[in-house]
């Protein structure tokens, strides 16, 4: 009688060992979004959150205290029949205006100025250019406070030089958005020509040597090569300055507070008043308008870019 005996198969063996590339592969592929979990949760509970919360926010009534009463569009409705609102908008646009063209050009020229390769002590000027942009805000204001002031300021005791009346910079409707626009060109035209220069950096040098050999001056060279070839750099530069100019609030609110009759109160300082007195509701449908404000300009600016394009 023969005995057949049969090796019992394994039903865990052969699994296991399929498990394993397969479970690599799996690892392998998890890993990235592991890695970035922690960016992912720090950006959901400080921006995520905050954003919807605020949206929420803006159609309640809501001081801070209690439960928040639900009204819906009024918040909104407020705001867009409110002149003030307006007003504050219309103060942004004519600062926009007073700085940016002036801070694109000048910051172009500057930019090409520390760019060339003949001038000397290149990184002393790139440094000293931007030293007011770092320097804090707050030590800024206070200067041009002491130095702006009607009786005891520095700049009309120059005027004084030359037989000039005293002008009230910050405490007259004509000269007090002329005076934070020049503060706020003083303290970040540094930045401007920074990206600026990172523009002119990447532009073929052989092209201004082909046009200097064609005869072109520097203008002609400027305008024809420069310009076009850094034309993304400068639409950046402009939608970054847009934004800021759109949300300034420590210059006005430390120079002027606002005034002179709210001749500096930008759009930026007019949310914060809202904030201030805890109008919360108010407040959020403030900056919800100012987003949608800001995004419709930045398109336009990228559409501007293409069209070029």
């Amino acid at each position: 009688m023969t005995v057949t005996t049969t090796t019992p198969v394994s039903r865990t063996a052969p699994h296991a060992s399929q498990r394993g590339p397969r479970w690599s592969l799996v690892r392998r592929k998890a890993a990235p979004y592991v890695f970035i979990l922690p960016f992912l949760a720090i950006f959901a509970a400080f921006t995520i959150y905050p954003l919807v919360f605020t949206f929420r926010l803006s159609f309640t009534s809501w001081h801070g205290e209690g439960a928040a009463r639900w009204i819906g569009w009024d918040n909104y409705t407020y705001l867009l029949s409110n002149p003030d609102f307006w007003a504050s908008l219309a103060t942004s646009g004519i600062l926009w205006l007073l700085i940016v063209p002036v801070q694109v050009g000048v910051g172009l020229i500057a930019a090409v100025l520390l760019n060339s390769a003949k001038l000397k002590a290149r990184g002393f000027y790139r440094t000293a250019f931007i030293v007011p942009f770092v320097t804090p805000l707050v030590a800024i204001a206070q200067v041009w406070i002491v130095v702006f002031d009607q009786n005891y300021g520095a700049v009309n005791s120059f005027l004084h030089l030359f037989g000039l009346p005293d002008i009230g910079w910050l405490t007259t409707t004509t000269w007090s958005k002329p005076t934070l626009a020049l503060l706020f060109l003083w303290k970040t035209t540094g930045f401007a020509i920074i990206i600026l220069l990172s523009g002119l950096q990447s532009i073929d040098t052989s092209l201004y040597e082909a046009a200097s050999l064609d005869g072109a001056s520097r203008i002609r060279q400027l305008w024809s090569i420069t310009v076009p070839l850094i034309r993304r750099t400068i639409m950046f530069l402009v939608v970054l300055q847009t934004l800021a100019v759109f949300q300034m609030f420590a210059e006005p609110y430390v120079v002027t507070k606002g005034g002179p009759y709210g001749s500096t109160t930008t759009a930026g300082l007019y949310l914060y008043n809202h904030i201030s007195v805890a109008d919360l509701g108010t407040g959020a449908a403030n900056s919800f308008l100012l987003v949608v404000i800001l995004m419709t300009l930045s398109l336009f600016f990228v559409r501007l870019l293409r069209a070029r394009d």
